[in-house]
């Protein structure tokens, strides 16, 4: 199921010094790995929002389809114990893979994790929500720079 191996939560000070080399999958992953259970369900419906099928099939070995066809389509919702099972490895895997498919969706993570009190007393949450956010900016601000008068 988890095809990164598995690791230990940084603390705030490791976070600090570790900081530039931590890939924004990575720093999910760390999130999630120290998330409430119930924020961990959220973090996941946002990720898997934008995935079709076959998508939810290929990624973690199929760990998300299993949750999304249990749930049901339309307005499903991950289950508590599904969000427990999932490891912070098959996240970043996730993660890596919706950066492919829809980096707003990615960078849409700082909302969900700003309207999360017992989120932003975490460093590595602290962390993501500044680098998602800037990085939201500086593709705005390429954007804007590359439409034509």
């Amino acid at each position: 199921m988890n095809s990164t191996p598995a690791f230990d939560v940084m603390t705030s000070e490791e976070l600090q010094q570790n900081a530039m080399q931590l890939t924004v999958p990575q720093l999910v992953g760390q999130v999630y790995e120290a998330a409430p259970v119930e924020e961990r369900g959220h973090i996941l419906e946002h990720l898997l929002r934008p995935l079709g099928v076959l998508a939810l099939v290929v990624v973690a070995d199929g760990v998300f389809a299993q949750m999304r066809f249990r749930g049901g389509w339309p307005d499903w919702h991950v289950r508590l114990e599904d969000a427990q099972n999932v490891q912070a490895g098959d996240v970043i895997t996730l993660v890596d893979y919706v950066q492919q498919v829809s980096v707003h969706a990615v960078d849409g993570l700082a909302q969900v994790l700003a309207a999360t009190p017992l989120m932003a007393t975490s460093a590595a949450a602290a962390l993501l929500m500044t680098l998602l956010v800037q990085r939201a900016r500086n593709r705005r601000a390429d954007d804007v720079g590359t439409m034509p008068v």
